[in-house]
């Protein structure tokens, strides 16, 4: 998908949109191309954490995602979307800086999208459970 209009509608935590921003502005990440991710900062609609639906990718969450490649393979994962500090190098964990960290954060369960990676390259990212998000197991603060 190449417009904006055909990407899922993004809900987000208050929360994470003002952490992130705080990350954004950090001199280590300054360097990073985050236009994307702002992008979408932008363009979403945010709630209050108490609020924030149970099938909805927030920072922390732990979703099983499908991950179809530019070959048509497609590959299912469980990733856990965190902060750059809490990405260990495990294929479990993608930080919100990756691209992919980028494209799944405020995608709702049955929300698909494409997203351009590294090397010219794209998927196409398709939530199909979320196994754990803090905000439904009422860690609102974390």
């Amino acid at each position: 998908m190449s417009t904006t209009d055909q990407r899922p509608a993004l809900l987000l935590s208050r929360i994470d949109v003002e952490r992130i921003e705080d990350l954004l502005e950090r001199p280590e990440y300054r360097s990073l191309d985050t236009t994307a991710l702002r992008g979408e900062l932008e363009r979403a609609e945010l709630v209050e954490p108490g609020a924030m639906p149970g099938d909805v990718i927030t920072m922390n969450t732990t979703a099983l995602v499908e991950v179809v490649d530019d070959q048509q393979q497609a590959h299912a994962h469980a990733l856990t979307l965190v902060y750059p500090r809490d990405a260990d190098g495990s294929s479990d964990k993608v930080s919100i800086l990756a691209p992919v960290g980028s494209a799944l954060l405020g995608l709702r369960v049955g929300d698909s999208i494409d997203w351009p990676l590294p090397g010219g390259r794209r998927a196409r990212l398709h939530v199909q459970a979320i196994r754990y998000q803090p905000e439904a197991a009422g860690q609102l603060h974390r």
